[in-house]
C-alpha cells in the first residue's frame, strides 16, 4: 500500500490481508474523507486487477447493481423473427445474449488470476431490501437470476464495503464482514500523506497546515470536518498564492478549499488565526 502512495494504519493493511486470504468482506467505517474509498481503489492496484465499483444510493435496485435485460435487444429480436416468420418465445429472449451485468455480477463472473475488487461504496445510502440480497452475494457468492439459474464463482471478489455511518447496518451483514474503523490521521502522518501529494510544499507550510487540520477536526460540532482531500485542496491553493507560511498570509480568501459550509466558517477562523 506504501508503494501505492497511500498510507494504511497496521490494522487495516490486516485488515485487507485478512479479507483477501480468508475471502471474507472488509466493512470500512468511518467519517467521510478518511481514505475508505480510496483503500479499495489503492488495494486494487496493489492486487493488479480490476476495481469494479457500485455506488450505493437511496432506492438501488437489482438493475442498477446486479443485472438488467436489453430491452431494445429483445425487442428487434422479436421484430426480425416476426419478419422472417420465425417462432420465438420467452426462452429465446432470456439468454446471457440479453443479458446487461451490473457491478454486483460483473464482479462475481470477472475473469482473471487475480480475483476483482467489488467495492460496494456508501452502503450505509440503500435500503433494507438491497442489503438482504447482498448477504447472499456475501454469504454464498453466488447470485440467482430466475430465468437463468444461479451464478456462482470459483472465484469470488475481494468484497470491500465502506459506511459513513448514516444508519446502522444491519446484524446480519456485519457478521459477514471483517471490521475495520478508519480515523483521521495525526498530524505526522497527515504531513506525510501531503508531502506525497505536494512534494514542493515547505515543512512549515505542511506542518502548520497539518496542524490547523487536526485542531479543525477536534471541534466535535463542526457540520463537515475537513478530510484529507480538503487538506490536500487547502495546501494547493496556498501554495498557488505563494503562500509559506500561515501566519504569514491571509488564510481566509483560500478557506473555500478546507470547509463547505458556512457555519463553519467561524470555527475555522478562529482556529486557523491561532496557527503559526
Amino acid at each position: 500500500m506504501d508503494k501505492a502512495d497511500y498510507l494504511a494504519s497496521s490494522g487495516l493493511a490486516v485488515a485487507l490481508f485478512c479479507a483477501f486470504k480468508l475471502n471474507q468482506p472488509l466493512l470500512l467505517e468511518g467519517e467521510p474523507g478518511v481514505g475508505k474509498t480510496e483503500a479499495a481503489k489503492v488495494f486494487a492496484r496493489v492486487l493488479k486487477t480490476e476495481l469494479i465499483r457500485l455506488q450505493c444510493y437511496e432506492g438501488i435496485d437489482l438493475s442498477e447493481a446486479v443485472y438488467e435485460w436489453n430491452y431494445p435487444k429483445q425487442l428487434l429480436a422479436i421484430r426480425v423473427a416476426e419478419a422472417e416468420q420465425h417462432h420465438i418465445d420467452d426462452h429465446d429472449l432470456f439468454t446471457e445474449d440479453f443479458l446487461i451485468e451490473r457491478p454486483l455480477l460483473r464482479a462475481l463472473r470477472h475473469q482473471g488470476e487475480m480475483p476483482s475488487v467489488l467495492l460496494v461504496d456508501e452502503v450505509d445510502r440503500s435500503d433494507d431490501e438491497f442489503e438482504a440480497f447482498l448477504l447472499e452475494l456475501l454469504g454464498e457468492s453466488t447470485i440467482t437470476i430466475p430465468e437463468l439459474g444461479t451464478f456462482r464463482s470459483d472465484h469470488p471478489p475481494v468484497v470491500i464495503l465502506t459506511s459513513n455511518r448514516t444508519r446502522d447496518l444491519h446484524d446480519a451483514l456485519k457478521r459477514r464482514c471483517i471490521y475495520h474503523w478508519i480515523t483521521y490521521p495525526d498530524v505526522e502522518t497527515t504531513i506525510s500523506i501531503l508531502r506525497r501529494h505536494i512534494p514542493e510544499a515547505s515543512t512549515t507550510l505542511l506542518s502548520q497546515s497539518a496542524t490547523a487540520v487536526n485542531r479543525i477536526r477536534e471541534i466535535s460540532h463542526l457540520q463537515k470536518p475537513p478530510g484529507m482531500a480538503e487538506t490536500i485542496d487547502w495546501v494547493k491553493a496556498l501554495m498557488l498564492l505563494g503562500v509559506d507560511s500561515i501566519a504569514d498570509s491571509n488564510p481566509p480568501v483560500t478557506w473555500g478549499s478546507l470547509v463547505k459550509y458556512r457555519e463553519d466558517l467561524e470555527i475555522v477562523e478562529s482556529v486557523l488565526r491561532g496557527t503559526g
